[in-house]
């Protein structure tokens, strides 16, 4: 069974002056760009959590894509994981795993979801990795659900219950994909000069957000 995408799309972008859900790279805002990876993944069915801004977010969204609002969403990343998780739950398609992606990432290519996407299963639990080093995205088989519900708190996400965790499988992805996320305009700016090869494989990566 194919995994479900779980966007989370919640934040606030202090840094960045504003929601980076709308900022866009190559005329295409981030939010819709992530999707896209996902879909093309091979992940279905898409949810996104939004939060900050949700209002001017949504038209963006596209059609068959489901909306979460967290009520929470400023308490942290922790808060939109725990509304997209309970959103999964309540699906009335079964769905058995999920690849949860984050926003600010738009070097995370549709390769590197397919990698994860290809071990989907109730009882997975896998991370994408670069230079062996553990970033995004996240595959969660439905029996951890709970579990990294319970854990995630502020802006850890699911690092407390992925940490340390024996049954996190490791996916390497550095040669289709890079894990530098966009926080601040001086960072996107970058980014936007790197051109087409920003979604590919890179010499240097900023360090890994937590998940």
């Amino acid at each position: 069974m194919q995994p479900a995408g779980l966007l989370l799309a919640a934040g606030a972008g202090r840094r960045m002056g504003g929601p980076k859900a709308l900022v866009e790279i190559d005329g295409e805002p981030l939010v819709r760009r992530s999707l896209r990876v996902l879909a093309d993944g091979g992940c279905g069915p898409l949810l996104v959590v939004l939060g900050a801004a949700a209002e001017r977010v949504a038209p963006l969204i596209p059609e068959g894509v489901r909306i979460v609002v967290a009520a929470g969403w400023s308490e942290g990343m922790g808060a939109s994981l725990r509304a997209g998780l309970d959103a999964l739950a309540a699906l009335d398609t079964a769905v058995d795993s999920a690849v949860v992606h984050l926003v600010d990432l738009p070097g995370v290519t549709a390769e590197a979801v397919a990698r994860l996407a290809a071990i989907a299963g109730p009882d997975a639990l896998a991370r994408a990795a670069y230079g062996a080093e553990p970033a995004h995205p996240v595959l969660l088989g439905r029996t951890h659900w709970s579990g990294v519900r319970d854990a995630a708190e502020g802006d850890a996400g699911a690092r407390g219950y992925l940490r340390g965790n024996p049954a996190v499988r490791l996916v390497e992805c550095g040669d289709v994909a890079r894990p530098d996320d966009v926080d601040t305009p001086e960072q996107l700016a970058r980014l936007r000069g790197a051109g087409p090869g920003l979604s590919g494989p890179g010499d240097a990566a900023a360090p890994p957000p937590s998940a």
